[in-house]
């Protein structure tokens, strides 16, 4: 018979049946923080960053439905409540604005998103390994340029006795263009800017997607006698369909943010008229006239806007079968 001490040890043993699936699960996610800890602090500096820059700031947010005033501060500023939003679609200005910020992210999407593609199934065909890595250096270092870099360079070349004039001049016997200060060139050279900066970037994306290509579908198709363009056609492009509708959403998204940095650089009083963005109209009505509720509330309608595009592109994308972002 067992004794007393016997039957402790026992019950000692037995697995603890109070457990619950909600404690296994607490203790496997401390587990898991515990052994990845490293990896988590190199994600705080990031995160850190954006809480200080991106989700603090939204706070003050809260003035695009007041008459803000700095010496008053949030807590005394009257409150005016949608007056300002109101603004947004009576004023011809923010009209005018809203136009060209809409029209040159259609150019963009339009002129700039293919060619990404396009490269990045040429340098898919080339079988020199060598020469296609050159060619991909020489596509993506323009991508680790700043803007300030990048205007002036064409600045230098576009100026009216820049390369560029002194190029056509002789070649095609014309008087030299003032490629800076008309507004007819603004939104192609800003289009034009953006495809020599970030097309390398947009190839390296879509090159990853093509690397993970089966080769034997390639042999099958030159088994069964397809050209370069059906085995382009019938499983390059299918291969890069996901990551060109997520890109695209993600695109979408960004319609009414046509970047700040190049636009400004490239303003004059020329090219106001047609070259006036959205996040160029923010900061010269927010900052420069110190109107701060009325580009508050500018600047949070043109989130909002992002926001709503995001969330339908994505639906779209699934109804018709495809992956979306989420």
């Amino acid at each position: 018979m067992m004794n007393q001490k016997d039957v402790t040890s026992a019950q000692g043993a037995l697995p603890n049946l109070s457990i619950t699936p909600n404690t296994l699960r607490q203790t496997k996610l401390r587990n898991r923080l515990w052994k990845e800890r490293y990896l988590f602090l190199l994600l705080l500096p990031g995160l850190l960053y954006f809480i200080v820059y991106r989700y603090v700031p939204m706070l003050g947010n809260i003035i695009a439905f007041q008459d803000y005033s700095p010496f008053q501060g949030f807590l005394h500023s009257e409150w005016v409540g949608l007056q300002h939003f109101n603004k947004i679609f009576s004023d011809q200005e923010v009209i005018r604005v809203l136009w060209n910020t809409i029209f040159l992210s259609f150019l963009q999407i339009a002129f700039a998103f293919p060619v990404p593609i396009v490269l990045a199934v040429m340098l898919n065909e080339l079988k020199n390994e060598r020469y296609k890595r050159v060619v991909q250096s020489i596509l993506y270092l323009p991508h680790f340029l700043s803007w300030v870099v990048v205007i002036g360079i064409m600045t230098i070349f576009l100026k009216t006795e820049g390369l560029v004039n002194r190029l056509i001049e002789p070649l095609f016997g014309i008087e030299p263009i003032s490629f800076l200060q008309q507004p007819g060139w603004f939104m192609p050279l800003i289009v034009l800017e953006v495809i020599w900066k970030e097309a390398g970037w947009g190839t390296i994306i879509f090159l990853a997607a093509l690397a993970g290509v089966n080769p034997s579908l390639y042999e099958a198709a030159v088994v069964d006698g397809a050209s370069r363009w059906r085995q382009i056609w019938h499983i390059t492009l299918p291969a890069l369909r996901s990551t060109i509708i997520i890109l695209f959403i993600l695109r979408l998204g960004t319609v009414l943010d046509s970047g700040f940095e190049q636009i400004f650089l490239m303003l004059n009083p020329f090219t106001m008229e047609v070259g006036n963005v959205l996040d160029t109209f923010v900061y010269f009505k927010g900052i420069q006239q110190a109107d701060f509720s009325f580009g508050t509330a500018v600047g949070l309608f043109k989130s909002v806007v992002g926001f709503i595009l995001i969330l339908s592109a994505n639906w779209l994308a699934k109804k018709f079968g495809d992956e979306g972002v989420f």
